[in-house]
């Protein structure tokens, strides 16, 4: 049986000295219950943002301490099932967003959940893709906002980080103080009016230390891709620090030469934007692990 975490166990900022919601051997199951992104503030159309109240916006459930981490270390986190609840929410922000330029009326609209697909104003029927969007550790040192990616991971919002998939961070504090929330039922890569379908879930994991220490994180591991993750005040700076940090592992985890490693990215990579709407943007590269096989490398 999984050791649980109920979503009354929230924190709103990534920092050392968080206390722990529960400690976990390496490996051992846990479940983390979620709030959505406005922590259940918004049930209706006639719920708008400028009613919120902003300091229970984007809370993550946890940390949880795992045993035996310890700075540098990497943790790898198996994501071994992500499930959404039966209502999501969207909204429009004025001056928010890449299009908040342009949109000029607030909105909120409820999606609900129909099976494999969430319905779009009673119109258009969503495949339902659950994913993560606030998921990370503990920085070495600081206090970094839910809402803001970075190094030790953060608001990421990374269509990768789902069902299946494996996500990787470096460890900053003993026990990692590792957390997640902010799920969405279904997003597309860019988030372009700051939001995905905002919707409470329940994340099952399991975390263990592996033997890639040095490794460019954030990062992820799904069955066809890895991808490094890199957020930088730019997208400029964000596709840069991705690409360096993609070359980096193909040249010293899978022993490419790096001008081999460079006309393959060219070949067979693919550059992405996870979001371009938070205080730092986020991009991811992709690289296809067949190629990765061909070198004699396989992620540990």
């Amino acid at each position: 049986m999984a050791t649980k975490v109920t979503r009354d166990r929230l924190f709103f900022a990534f920092e050392p000295k968080l206390d722990p919601a529960v400690s976990v051997r390496q490996g051992e199951a846990v479940l983390l219950e979620t709030h959505d992104c406005f922590e259940g503030q918004i049930q209706k159309p006639q719920d708008l943002v400028d009613k919120l109240d902003w300091n229970h916006v984007n809370p993550a459930t946890g940390p949880v301490y795992i045993e035996g981490a310890k700075p540098g270390d990497v943790l790898r986190v198996d994501l071994l099932e992500v499930k959404v609840g039966q209502q999501a929410s969207m909204v429009t922000i004025p001056g928010e967003g890449a299009l908040g330029d342009v949109i000029t009326r607030m909105e909120t609209a409820i999606l609900k959940v129909e099976g494999d697909h969430i319905l779009f104003k009673d119109r258009i029927r969503i495949p339902k893709k659950p994913m993560i969007g606030v998921i990370g550790v503990a920085p070495e040192s600081g206090s970094v906002p839910n809402g803001t990616p970075g190094p030790h991971g953060g608001n990421l919002d990374c269509t990768l980080m789902c069902e299946g998939n494996s996500a990787y961070f470096t460890v900053g504090v003993e026990g990692a103080l590792f957390g997640a929330g902010d799920f969405h039922a279904a997003m597309g890569d860019g988030e372009i009016v700051v939001c995905g379908a905002e919707i409470s879930g329940e994340l099952h994991f399991k975390a263990q230390v592996v033997d890639l220490k040095g490794l460019p994180t954030p990062f992820v591991e799904t069955p066809e891709v890895v991808a490094t993750i890199y957020s930088a005040p730019t997208i400029d700076e964000a596709s840069n620090g991705v690409i360096h940090h993609m070359a980096q592992f193909l040249t010293d985890f899978a022993k490419i030469p790096l001008n081999d490693a460079g006309m393959l990215m060219s070949l067979v990579g693919q550059l992405k934007f996870c979001q371009v709407v938070d205080p730092l943007k986020t991009v991811r590269f992709e690289f296809p692990k067949w190629v990765l096989a061909e070198y004699g490398f396989k992620m540990r």
